[in-house]
């Protein structure tokens, strides 16, 4: 019988990732309404590019941080 343990650096990376996601969940938001509030703005175009880049950045960051959590549970050897 196999003795499974959690790899504890790995889960804290995975946590630590998680907590990049979220705070890029709340930056791209904030950007992307900055950049709707005054279209006729110079910097609409600018700001609307960057506040979906980190949007999708957030989404990826959230399945690497889960895939990670997951790995350092069910760890295969």
């Amino acid at each position: 019988m196999e003795d499974h343990k959690t790899d504890k650096t790995v889960l804290f990376q995975g946590i630590k990732t998680l907590i990049f996601a979220a705070l890029s969940l709340l930056m791209g938001p904030v950007l992307l309404s900055f950049a709707f509030s005054k279209p006729d703005d110079k910097l609409y175009i600018p700001l609307l590019v960057i506040g979906c880049l980190i949007c999708a950045f957030a989404i990826f960051l959230i399945f690497k941080g889960i895939k990670l959590i997951m790995n350092s549970m069910f760890k295969k050897k």
